[in-house]
């Protein structure tokens, strides 16, 4: 979930007012900028737990101690916390695949030792396996976004305070058609999403229940809102398609000072702008409303690709940085990778991910599903041999290689052992998740 909160209310009562032209315009002008791909950043996601117990929830007091604690470390990179208390850091652009995990791994060594000196520990699960959701963020944007999520079922609530995940930012490619181009690298990104899926499910648990899901986490996501989840239309070109869906998309709220805030059924950000709303909209409000988008890939400028569970363990989330770095950056893997998914358009079929065949046989069945399971062990040797070409450390290349022989080559995902060991939830209790 985005942290932004761009604008105040106060900002939007001054500015112009936005038609529906100039909002075309700006969404064309800041969805996709171009260029030779040279950045690199990654989101992370933690459920915070009781490092002895963690099937025991955690106080609001001892949460909230454990938030100011962590606020007062020195980051590089941006922190923030969920509705349910959940961290996130967010990493800087880096030049260099090495040079964003370096960066992070330093921020999460300070973290861990900060919040064990309080025995708690960041978990790397796609979605709490003991808890039901808990709002503790009251702000009016979670109050808003939690009623007009519940419009559509539990699922919003579950997603809000007991979901976690790696999201992994990369530039939107370049200009010009080929490997690196950006139309290729969208379409790349909602077919080697599913893979990604598939490979990284890491969530088969929910209130003390396996779910039948092995990611849990994207069959929230699929649950949540009839648009808001979706990506765009594959009908269109990106910039169009992306700017379509932003406009035609309900508004989850309209901000109006301290709260509590409007919460339209059904208003797009058109029909505000054609005078729907009871004030009219302005920039601050669209940039606003693109913060409450959640599709599998989100193009803010970069792609945001959003699809992948949190992992276990202290350098798990290496493993999915990694190899999606390579698989999009490294243009011979971007070249194999494309030919190897492009045959993934036909299971998936005219409906938008994550509500397609592909997305949900991801999400259910992991890699056991065949066509996935090949399509990953492609991906798995392309992105190995990418990896030392664009500069990867040994450590990095062997716990790709460690999760490829453990998993993708025996068409297995995180979640497969988790359920392995359900009774008890031994694993979640062992050494692997607390650390």
């Amino acid at each position: 979930m985005p942290p932004e909160n761009p604008g105040t209310d106060g900002q939007a009562k001054r500015g112009v007012p936005l038609d529906e032209g100039e909002a075309e315009d700006l969404l064309r002008g800041i969805c996709f900028k171009t260029g030779p791909p040279r950045k690199v950043g990654v989101e992370l996601e933690w459920l915070i737990h009781d490092r002895e117990h963690p099937e025991v929830p955690v106080s609001e007091d001892r949460l909230v101690a454990a938030a100011d604690a962590v606020r007062a470390v020195p980051l590089s990179a941006s922190l923030t916390f969920e509705p349910g208390g959940q961290l996130e850091l967010s990493s800087v652009p880096a030049d260099s695949l090495m040079e964003c995990v370096d960066a992070t791994a330093a921020d999460l060594a300070a973290v861990r030792d900060t919040l064990g000196r309080a025995d708690l520990a960041p978990v790397g699960l796609g979605v709490d396996p003991w808890h039901p959701p808990h709002r503790l963020l009251r702000e009016p944007r979670y109050a808003a976004m939690e009623r007009s999520l519940d419009r559509s079922g539990p699922a919003g609530r579950a997603m809000m305070c007991t979901s976690a995940s790696i999201q992994v930012c990369l530039d939107a490619g370049e200009e010009e058609p080929g490997p690196l181009g950006y139309g290729r690298r969208w379409h790349l990104a909602h077919l080697l999403g599913a893979v990604l899926v598939a490979a990284f499910a890491n969530s088969p648990f929910q209130r003390g229940r396996v779910t039948g899901w092995r990611s849990t986490r994207q069959a929230l996501w699929a649950e949540l809102d009839p648009v808001r989840s979706l990506a765009p239309s594959g009908r269109l070109a990106p910039r169009d398609a992306w700017t379509a869906h932003a406009l035609d998309t309900p508004v989850m709220c309209i901000r109006g000072g301290d709260g509590p805030w409007e919460v339209p059924d059904g208003l797009t950000f058109r029909d505000w702008m054609r005078g729907g709303g009871p004030r009219p909209p302005v920039r601050a409000d669209l940039d606003y409303h693109l913060t409450t988008l959640f599709p599998p890939v989100r193009p803010r400028g970069h792609l945001e690709l959003r699809m992948i569970d949190a992992q276990s363990g202290e350098d798990g989330w290496v493993v999915p940085l990694a190899v999606t770095t390579a698989l999009f950056d490294d243009p011979e893997a971007a070249e194999t990778v494309y030919r190897t998914v492009k045959p993934l358009a036909e299971t998936a079929g005219p409906l938008a991910a994550p509500r397609n065949p592909l997305w949900t046989g991801a999400a259910r069945d992991g890699l056991t599903d065949p066509e996935l399971g090949a399509a990953a062990i492609t991906c798995f040797e392309a992105a190995l041999d990418a990896l030392p070409r664009i500069g990867a450390s040994k450590a990095v290349r062997d716990a790709v290689a460690d999760f490829h022989e453990r998993f993708v080559a025996r068409g297995r995902c995180p979640a497969d052992d988790l359920t392995d060991h359900t009774p008890g939830f031994a694993p979640l209790q062992g050494r692997g998740i607390r650390s």
